[in-house]
Protein backbone atom coordinates (compact mmCIF):
# COMPACT_ATOMS: atom_id res chain seq x y z
CA UNK A 1 0.00 0.00 0.00
CA UNK A 2 1.58 3.30 -1.11
CA UNK A 3 2.46 6.11 1.31
CA UNK A 4 1.11 4.28 4.34
CA UNK A 5 2.11 5.26 7.88
CA UNK A 6 0.65 4.20 11.23
CA UNK A 7 -0.23 6.99 13.66
CA UNK A 8 1.89 6.53 16.78
CA UNK A 9 -0.81 7.27 19.35
CA UNK A 10 -3.24 4.52 18.32
CA UNK A 11 -1.31 1.26 18.63
CA UNK A 12 -2.60 0.34 22.11
CA UNK A 13 -6.21 -0.40 21.10
CA UNK A 14 -6.87 -3.98 19.83
CA UNK A 15 -10.13 -2.74 18.28
CA UNK A 16 -8.30 -0.88 15.52
CA UNK A 17 -5.82 1.85 14.71
CA UNK A 18 -5.35 5.02 12.69
CA UNK A 19 -3.04 5.41 9.75
CA UNK A 20 -2.18 8.05 7.18
CA UNK A 21 -2.29 7.29 3.49
CA UNK A 22 -1.33 9.93 0.93
CA UNK A 23 -1.63 12.62 3.59
CA UNK A 24 -5.14 11.61 4.72
CA UNK A 25 -5.97 10.05 8.10
CA UNK A 26 -7.93 6.77 8.03
CA UNK A 27 -9.10 4.47 10.82
CA UNK A 28 -9.10 0.70 10.58
CA UNK A 29 -11.77 -1.26 12.46
CA UNK A 30 -10.48 -4.72 13.30
CA UNK A 31 -12.68 -7.80 13.04
CA UNK A 32 -12.71 -8.16 16.83
CA UNK A 33 -14.69 -4.93 17.07
CA UNK A 34 -17.33 -5.92 14.46
CA UNK A 35 -20.25 -6.40 16.88
CA UNK A 36 -19.62 -3.15 18.75
CA UNK A 37 -19.17 -1.12 15.56
CA UNK A 38 -22.37 -2.49 14.04
CA UNK A 39 -24.29 -1.65 17.21
CA UNK A 40 -22.86 1.89 17.24
CA UNK A 41 -23.95 2.51 13.67
CA UNK A 42 -27.32 0.71 13.76
CA UNK A 43 -28.60 1.72 17.22
CA UNK A 44 -28.85 5.42 16.44
CA UNK A 45 -26.01 6.43 18.78
CA UNK A 46 -23.68 7.42 15.97
CA UNK A 47 -26.40 9.53 14.35
CA UNK A 48 -27.23 11.34 17.58
CA UNK A 49 -23.63 12.07 18.56
CA UNK A 50 -22.58 13.32 15.15
CA UNK A 51 -25.70 15.48 14.89
CA UNK A 52 -24.78 17.10 18.21
CA UNK A 53 -21.13 17.48 17.09
CA UNK A 54 -19.95 15.26 19.93
CA UNK A 55 -18.42 12.58 17.67
CA UNK A 56 -16.38 13.02 14.53
CA UNK A 57 -18.36 11.94 11.45
CA UNK A 58 -16.89 9.43 9.02
CA UNK A 59 -17.58 7.60 5.81
CA UNK A 60 -16.70 3.99 5.04
CA UNK A 61 -14.27 3.27 2.22
CA UNK A 62 -13.44 0.07 0.39
CA UNK A 63 -11.36 -1.99 2.81
CA UNK A 64 -10.08 -4.27 0.04
CA UNK A 65 -8.39 -1.32 -1.65
CA UNK A 66 -6.15 -0.87 1.38
CA UNK A 67 -5.21 -4.55 1.66
CA UNK A 68 -4.56 -4.47 5.41
CA UNK A 69 -4.81 -7.85 7.20
CA UNK A 70 -7.62 -8.20 9.75
CA UNK A 71 -9.60 -5.19 8.58
CA UNK A 72 -13.37 -5.28 9.06
CA UNK A 73 -13.92 -1.66 8.01
CA UNK A 74 -11.80 1.26 6.88
CA UNK A 75 -13.18 4.62 7.95
CA UNK A 76 -12.44 8.03 6.49
CA UNK A 77 -13.14 10.49 9.32
CA UNK A 78 -13.56 14.23 9.02
CA UNK A 79 -10.00 15.53 9.02
CA UNK A 80 -8.85 17.60 12.00
CA UNK A 81 -6.96 20.71 10.83
CA UNK A 82 -4.63 20.52 13.86
CA UNK A 83 -4.11 17.94 16.61
CA UNK A 84 -3.73 19.50 20.06
CA UNK A 85 -3.07 17.88 23.43
CA UNK A 86 -4.62 18.41 26.90
CA UNK A 87 -1.48 20.07 28.27
CA UNK A 88 -1.87 22.70 25.54
CA UNK A 89 -5.43 23.59 26.57
CA UNK A 90 -6.52 26.35 28.88
CA UNK A 91 -8.63 25.66 31.97
CA UNK A 92 -11.99 26.07 30.24
CA UNK A 93 -10.96 23.94 27.27
CA UNK A 94 -10.11 21.04 29.57
CA UNK A 95 -13.34 21.64 31.50
CA UNK A 96 -15.46 21.65 28.34
CA UNK A 97 -13.71 18.49 27.12
CA UNK A 98 -14.54 16.81 30.45
CA UNK A 99 -18.20 17.81 30.25
CA UNK A 100 -18.43 16.63 26.64
CA UNK A 101 -16.99 13.23 27.65
CA UNK A 102 -19.61 12.84 30.38
CA UNK A 103 -22.36 13.89 27.98
CA UNK A 104 -21.21 11.21 25.52
CA UNK A 105 -21.15 8.61 28.30
CA UNK A 106 -24.73 9.34 29.35
CA UNK A 107 -26.04 9.35 25.78
CA UNK A 108 -24.26 6.09 24.97
CA UNK A 109 -26.04 4.29 27.82
CA UNK A 110 -29.41 5.20 26.29
CA UNK A 111 -28.43 3.15 23.25
CA UNK A 112 -27.04 0.17 25.12
CA UNK A 113 -23.37 1.18 24.86
CA UNK A 114 -20.76 2.65 27.18
CA UNK A 115 -17.45 4.47 26.84
CA UNK A 116 -14.70 1.93 27.40
CA UNK A 117 -12.11 4.69 27.82
CA UNK A 118 -12.21 8.38 28.65
CA UNK A 119 -8.82 9.62 27.51
CA UNK A 120 -8.52 13.37 27.09
CA UNK A 121 -6.43 12.63 23.99
CA UNK A 122 -9.57 11.29 22.31
CA UNK A 123 -11.02 14.81 22.32
CA UNK A 124 -10.17 17.45 19.72
CA UNK A 125 -11.63 20.90 19.17
CA UNK A 126 -13.30 20.68 15.78
CA UNK A 127 -15.06 23.80 14.52
CA UNK A 128 -14.69 25.19 18.02
CA UNK A 129 -16.39 22.26 19.82
CA UNK A 130 -14.85 19.50 21.97
CA UNK A 131 -15.40 16.41 19.83
CA UNK A 132 -14.63 12.71 20.36
CA UNK A 133 -12.38 11.54 17.52
CA UNK A 134 -12.05 7.88 18.56
CA UNK A 135 -14.98 6.06 16.94
CA UNK A 136 -13.84 2.83 18.62
CA UNK A 137 -14.22 4.15 22.18
CA UNK A 138 -17.63 2.48 22.59
CA UNK A 139 -18.57 -1.04 23.55
CA UNK A 140 -21.88 -2.79 24.12
CA UNK A 141 -22.95 -2.28 27.70
CA UNK A 142 -23.05 -5.45 29.82
CA UNK A 143 -25.70 -5.23 32.51
CA UNK A 144 -24.10 -4.99 35.94
CA UNK A 145 -20.68 -3.97 34.65
CA UNK A 146 -18.78 -1.11 36.25
CA UNK A 147 -17.59 1.86 34.22
CA UNK A 148 -14.00 0.80 33.63
CA UNK A 149 -13.00 4.28 32.41
CA UNK A 150 -13.95 6.00 35.69
CA UNK A 151 -10.41 6.17 37.05
CA UNK A 152 -9.08 7.38 33.71
CA UNK A 153 -11.61 10.20 33.65
CA UNK A 154 -10.59 11.31 37.14
CA UNK A 155 -6.89 11.30 36.20
CA UNK A 156 -7.25 12.94 32.78
CA UNK A 157 -9.86 15.54 33.67
CA UNK A 158 -10.94 15.98 37.26
CA UNK A 159 -7.53 15.85 38.96
CA UNK A 160 -5.84 18.47 36.73
CA UNK A 161 -8.91 20.72 36.81
CA UNK A 162 -9.06 20.52 40.61
CA UNK A 163 -5.37 21.36 40.93
CA UNK A 164 -5.71 24.26 38.49
CA UNK A 165 -8.75 25.60 40.33
CA UNK A 166 -7.76 25.03 43.97
CA UNK A 167 -3.98 25.38 43.84
CA UNK A 168 -2.28 26.87 40.76
CA UNK A 169 -3.32 26.88 37.11
CA UNK A 170 0.25 25.97 36.11
CA UNK A 171 -0.20 22.53 37.68
CA UNK A 172 -2.11 21.57 34.56
CA UNK A 173 1.32 21.20 32.99
CA UNK A 174 1.78 18.00 35.04
CA UNK A 175 -0.11 16.40 32.16
CA UNK A 176 3.03 16.83 30.05
CA UNK A 177 4.81 14.41 32.40
CA UNK A 178 1.89 12.13 33.30
CA UNK A 179 0.50 11.25 29.88
CA UNK A 180 -2.09 8.89 31.34
CA UNK A 181 -3.39 11.57 33.65
CA UNK A 182 -2.28 12.92 37.00
CA UNK A 183 -2.12 10.07 39.58
CA UNK A 184 -4.86 10.54 42.14
CA UNK A 185 -2.58 10.08 45.14
CA UNK A 186 -0.37 12.87 43.78
CA UNK A 187 -3.37 15.13 43.17
CA UNK A 188 -4.72 14.43 46.67
CA UNK A 189 -1.38 15.29 48.25
CA UNK A 190 -1.12 18.59 46.35
CA UNK A 191 -4.68 19.79 46.89
CA UNK A 192 -5.22 22.17 49.84
CA UNK A 193 -7.30 21.15 52.84
CA UNK A 194 -10.19 23.37 51.78
CA UNK A 195 -10.72 21.11 48.75
CA UNK A 196 -12.38 18.67 51.18
CA UNK A 197 -15.26 21.13 51.38
CA UNK A 198 -16.22 20.10 47.84
CA UNK A 199 -18.13 16.83 48.00
CA UNK A 200 -17.22 15.82 44.45
CA UNK A 201 -13.50 16.44 45.00
CA UNK A 202 -13.56 14.54 48.28
CA UNK A 203 -15.38 11.59 46.72
CA UNK A 204 -13.69 11.32 43.33
CA UNK A 205 -10.14 12.32 44.26
CA UNK A 206 -9.38 12.02 47.98
CA UNK A 207 -11.48 8.95 48.80
CA UNK A 208 -10.92 7.47 45.35
CA UNK A 209 -7.15 7.72 45.83
CA UNK A 210 -7.39 5.95 49.20
CA UNK A 211 -9.58 3.21 47.76
CA UNK A 212 -7.17 2.58 44.90
CA UNK A 213 -4.31 2.26 47.35
CA UNK A 214 -6.28 -0.06 49.60
CA UNK A 215 -7.67 -2.32 46.86
CA UNK A 216 -4.73 -2.22 44.46
CA UNK A 217 -4.44 -5.46 42.50
CA UNK A 218 -7.94 -6.69 43.30
CA UNK A 219 -10.37 -7.43 40.46
CA UNK A 220 -13.22 -5.10 39.58
CA UNK A 221 -16.49 -6.51 40.97
CA UNK A 222 -19.97 -6.15 39.55
CA UNK A 223 -21.78 -6.01 42.86
CA UNK A 224 -21.89 -3.39 45.59
CA UNK A 225 -21.21 -4.04 49.27
CA UNK A 226 -24.95 -4.64 49.74
CA UNK A 227 -24.79 -7.48 47.24
CA UNK A 228 -26.79 -5.66 44.57
CA UNK A 229 -25.54 -5.71 41.02
CA UNK A 230 -24.43 -2.40 39.62
CA UNK A 231 -26.57 -1.04 36.81
CA UNK A 232 -27.01 1.86 34.43
CA UNK A 233 -28.50 4.04 37.15
CA UNK A 234 -25.37 3.70 39.26
CA UNK A 235 -23.19 4.75 36.33
CA UNK A 236 -25.52 7.64 35.50
CA UNK A 237 -25.34 8.74 39.14
CA UNK A 238 -21.53 8.68 38.97
CA UNK A 239 -21.64 10.69 35.73
CA UNK A 240 -23.96 13.27 37.33
CA UNK A 241 -21.72 13.51 40.38
CA UNK A 242 -18.63 13.99 38.22
CA UNK A 243 -20.44 16.58 36.12
CA UNK A 244 -21.38 18.55 39.24
CA UNK A 245 -17.79 18.37 40.48
CA UNK A 246 -16.38 19.59 37.17
CA UNK A 247 -18.95 22.36 36.74
CA UNK A 248 -18.24 23.58 40.26
CA UNK A 249 -14.58 24.29 39.51
CA UNK A 250 -13.62 27.89 38.71
CA UNK A 251 -10.49 29.83 37.84
CA UNK A 252 -9.99 33.61 37.68
CA UNK A 253 -8.02 34.23 34.49
CA UNK A 254 -7.69 38.00 35.06
CA UNK A 255 -4.74 37.65 37.46
CA UNK A 256 -1.98 36.56 35.07
CA UNK A 257 0.90 38.60 33.70
CA UNK A 258 -0.42 39.57 30.25
CA UNK A 259 -4.14 39.80 30.99
CA UNK A 260 -5.32 43.22 29.84
CA UNK A 261 -2.23 43.80 27.69
CA UNK A 262 -4.21 45.37 24.85
CA UNK A 263 -5.82 47.79 27.29
CA UNK A 264 -2.47 49.54 27.69
CA UNK A 265 -1.53 52.82 26.03
CA UNK A 266 0.47 51.21 23.20
CA UNK A 267 -2.61 49.52 21.80
CA UNK A 268 -5.21 52.27 21.87
CA UNK A 269 -3.78 54.70 19.34
CA UNK A 270 -3.84 55.17 15.58
CA UNK A 271 -0.78 52.94 15.30
CA UNK A 272 -2.76 49.96 16.49
CA UNK A 273 -5.44 50.46 13.85
CA UNK A 274 -2.71 50.95 11.26
CA UNK A 275 -1.18 47.65 12.34
CA UNK A 276 -4.53 45.88 12.00
CA UNK A 277 -4.95 47.22 8.46
CA UNK A 278 -1.44 46.26 7.41
CA UNK A 279 -1.80 42.73 8.80
CA UNK A 280 -5.05 42.45 6.90
CA UNK A 281 -3.38 43.63 3.67
CA UNK A 282 -0.47 41.24 4.16
CA UNK A 283 -2.83 38.29 4.69
CA UNK A 284 -4.63 39.17 1.47
CA UNK A 285 -1.29 38.91 -0.36
CA UNK A 286 -0.20 35.63 1.28
CA UNK A 287 -3.73 34.12 1.06
CA UNK A 288 -2.99 31.36 3.62
CA UNK A 289 -5.32 28.48 4.40
CA UNK A 290 -3.72 27.88 7.81
CA UNK A 291 -2.12 30.49 10.08
CA UNK A 292 -0.16 30.11 13.30
CA UNK A 293 -0.25 33.23 15.46
CA UNK A 294 2.75 32.97 17.79
CA UNK A 295 2.42 35.06 20.95
CA UNK A 296 -1.20 35.79 20.07
CA UNK A 297 -2.31 37.23 23.44
CA UNK A 298 -6.14 37.31 23.34
CA UNK A 299 -6.25 36.71 19.59
CA UNK A 300 -6.95 40.18 18.17
CA UNK A 301 -4.79 39.54 15.12
CA UNK A 302 -5.62 35.83 15.00
CA UNK A 303 -9.18 36.83 14.25
CA UNK A 304 -8.14 38.92 11.28
CA UNK A 305 -6.87 35.67 9.77
CA UNK A 306 -9.70 33.39 10.92
CA UNK A 307 -12.38 35.80 9.72
CA UNK A 308 -10.87 35.41 6.25
CA UNK A 309 -11.51 31.67 6.46
CA UNK A 310 -7.95 30.66 7.36
CA UNK A 311 -7.86 28.07 10.13
CA UNK A 312 -5.82 29.85 12.81
CA UNK A 313 -3.94 28.32 15.74
CA UNK A 314 -3.67 31.13 18.28
CA UNK A 315 -0.77 30.37 20.64
CA UNK A 316 0.40 32.09 23.80
CA UNK A 317 2.30 31.11 26.94
CA UNK A 318 0.08 33.01 29.38
CA UNK A 319 -2.81 30.91 30.74
CA UNK A 320 -4.94 33.98 31.36
CA UNK A 321 -4.91 35.35 27.84
CA UNK A 322 -5.45 31.89 26.31
CA UNK A 323 -8.45 31.48 28.63
CA UNK A 324 -9.86 34.84 27.56
CA UNK A 325 -9.22 34.00 23.90
CA UNK A 326 -11.07 30.68 24.23
CA UNK A 327 -14.03 32.21 26.09
CA UNK A 328 -14.39 34.80 23.33
CA UNK A 329 -14.20 32.05 20.72
CA UNK A 330 -17.01 30.16 22.48
CA UNK A 331 -19.21 33.22 22.91
CA UNK A 332 -18.89 34.10 19.23
CA UNK A 333 -19.13 30.50 18.00
CA UNK A 334 -15.94 30.95 16.00
CA UNK A 335 -15.13 27.77 14.09
CA UNK A 336 -11.79 28.60 12.44
CA UNK A 337 -9.88 29.55 15.60
CA UNK A 338 -8.02 27.31 18.07
CA UNK A 339 -6.47 29.02 21.13
CA UNK A 340 -3.64 27.00 22.68
CA UNK A 341 -1.29 27.34 25.65
CA UNK A 342 2.17 26.99 24.13
CA UNK A 343 5.47 28.46 25.32
CA UNK A 344 7.74 28.94 22.30
CA UNK A 345 10.81 28.83 24.54
CA UNK A 346 9.78 25.29 25.56
CA UNK A 347 7.18 24.01 23.07
CA UNK A 348 5.54 20.63 23.36
CA UNK A 349 8.03 17.85 22.73
CA UNK A 350 7.51 14.39 21.26
CA UNK A 351 6.34 12.08 24.06
CA UNK A 352 4.98 8.65 24.90
CA UNK A 353 6.22 5.25 23.86
CA UNK A 354 9.42 5.62 21.80
CA UNK A 355 8.60 9.36 21.70
CA UNK A 356 6.06 8.57 18.99
CA UNK A 357 2.62 8.74 20.66
CA UNK A 358 2.46 12.54 20.90
CA UNK A 359 4.09 14.67 18.24
CA UNK A 360 6.18 17.71 18.98
CA UNK A 361 4.89 21.09 17.92
CA UNK A 362 7.31 21.14 15.01
CA UNK A 363 6.14 17.74 13.78
CA UNK A 364 2.58 19.05 13.57
CA UNK A 365 3.47 21.99 11.36
CA UNK A 366 0.94 22.63 8.64
CA UNK A 367 0.81 26.42 8.51
CA UNK A 368 1.04 28.50 5.37
CA UNK A 369 1.76 31.71 7.27
CA UNK A 370 3.08 32.72 10.68
CA UNK A 371 2.15 35.85 12.61
CA UNK A 372 4.95 36.99 14.92
CA UNK A 373 3.74 40.37 16.15
CA UNK A 374 5.51 42.17 19.00
CA UNK A 375 7.21 38.87 19.75
CA UNK A 376 10.85 38.59 18.76
CA UNK A 377 12.10 41.17 21.28
CA UNK A 378 10.63 38.92 23.99
CA UNK A 379 12.32 35.82 22.59
CA UNK A 380 15.64 37.58 21.98
CA UNK A 381 15.85 39.58 25.22
CA UNK A 382 13.89 37.51 27.74
CA UNK A 383 15.10 34.11 26.53
CA UNK A 384 18.50 35.00 25.02
CA UNK A 385 17.68 33.34 21.70
CA UNK A 386 19.83 34.70 18.83
CA UNK A 387 17.96 36.23 15.89
CA UNK A 388 19.39 33.64 13.51
CA UNK A 389 17.95 30.79 15.56
CA UNK A 390 14.57 32.54 15.58
CA UNK A 391 14.67 32.99 11.79
CA UNK A 392 15.58 29.34 11.25
CA UNK A 393 12.81 28.14 13.55
CA UNK A 394 10.17 30.29 11.87
CA UNK A 395 11.31 29.17 8.42
CA UNK A 396 10.72 25.52 9.39
CA UNK A 397 7.10 26.25 10.27
CA UNK A 398 5.65 28.08 7.25
CA UNK A 399 6.62 29.70 3.93
CA UNK A 400 5.07 33.11 4.74
CA UNK A 401 5.94 35.28 7.75
CA UNK A 402 4.31 38.46 9.02
CA UNK A 403 6.66 39.83 11.64
CA UNK A 404 6.94 43.01 13.68
CA UNK A 405 10.30 44.46 14.64
CA UNK A 406 10.25 46.34 17.95
CA UNK A 407 13.39 48.50 18.34
CA UNK A 408 15.32 48.44 21.58
CA UNK A 409 14.33 52.00 22.49
CA UNK A 410 10.60 51.10 22.32
CA UNK A 411 8.78 51.38 25.65
CA UNK A 412 7.89 47.70 25.70
CA UNK A 413 11.42 46.61 24.83
CA UNK A 414 12.93 48.89 27.49
CA UNK A 415 10.65 47.31 30.08
CA UNK A 416 12.32 43.94 29.43
CA UNK A 417 15.71 45.40 30.30
CA UNK A 418 14.76 47.12 33.56
CA UNK A 419 15.98 44.29 35.77
CA UNK A 420 18.79 42.90 33.64
CA UNK A 421 21.98 43.92 31.84
CA UNK A 422 21.68 44.94 28.20
CA UNK A 423 23.86 42.37 26.45
CA UNK A 424 22.03 42.62 23.14
CA UNK A 425 24.37 44.78 21.09
CA UNK A 426 23.36 43.01 17.86
CA UNK A 427 19.66 43.61 18.35
CA UNK A 428 18.99 46.30 15.73
CA UNK A 429 16.92 46.81 12.61
CA UNK A 430 19.99 46.45 10.41
CA UNK A 431 21.01 43.14 11.99
CA UNK A 432 17.44 41.88 11.99
CA UNK A 433 17.02 42.56 8.27
CA UNK A 434 20.40 41.04 7.42
CA UNK A 435 19.82 37.82 9.37
CA UNK A 436 16.21 37.28 8.32
CA UNK A 437 17.25 38.16 4.78
CA UNK A 438 19.36 35.01 4.70
CA UNK A 439 16.19 32.93 4.92
CA UNK A 440 13.45 35.23 3.64
CA UNK A 441 12.75 37.67 0.86
CA UNK A 442 10.96 40.83 1.99
CA UNK A 443 7.71 41.31 0.07
CA UNK A 444 6.52 44.35 2.06
CA UNK A 445 7.91 46.62 4.78
CA UNK A 446 5.90 49.34 6.46
CA UNK A 447 6.53 51.64 9.40
CA UNK A 448 3.68 51.66 11.87
CA UNK A 449 1.99 54.99 12.40
CA UNK A 450 3.03 56.95 15.53
CA UNK A 451 5.77 54.41 16.23
CA UNK A 452 9.28 53.33 15.27
CA UNK A 453 8.08 49.76 14.94
CA UNK A 454 8.28 48.08 11.55
CA UNK A 455 6.01 45.44 10.03
CA UNK A 456 7.30 43.01 7.42
CA UNK A 457 5.73 40.52 5.05
CA UNK A 458 8.38 37.93 4.21
CA UNK A 459 8.44 34.85 2.02
CA UNK A 460 10.81 31.97 2.66
CA UNK A 461 13.58 31.58 0.09
CA UNK A 462 13.79 28.29 -1.77
CA UNK A 463 17.51 28.34 -1.07
CA UNK A 464 18.90 30.61 1.64
CA UNK A 465 21.70 33.09 1.01
CA UNK A 466 23.88 30.96 3.30
CA UNK A 467 23.48 28.04 0.88
CA UNK A 468 21.06 25.94 2.92
CA UNK A 469 17.94 24.56 1.28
Amino acid sequence: MSNYENVGGSFRDPSGFTFVRDGTVHRQVNAVYREHYNHLMESGLYAELTKRRLLVPHSEVDASAHRIPGAFKILLPQQAPFISYPYEWCFSQLKDAALATLDILKRSLKYGMILKDSSAYNIQFLAGKPTLIDTLSFEIYEEGAAWVAYNQFCQHFLAPLALMSHKDVRLGQLLRVHLDGIPLDLAASLLPKQSYRKLGITMHIHLHARARSRYAGQPVVKVSKSGKRLGKKAILDIADSLRAAVRGLRWDHQRTSWAGYYAGDSYQDAGFEDKRKLVSDYLDIAAPKCVWDLGANTGVFSRIASERGAFTVSMDSDPGVVEENYLKMKARDEQDLLPLLIDLSNPSAAAGWANEERDSLGERRNADCILALALIHHIAMSNNVPLRRIAQFFAQLAPWLIIEFVPKHDKKARALLISRQDIFEDYSQETFEAIFGETYEVARRDKLRDSDRLLYLMRRRTTSKRGNT
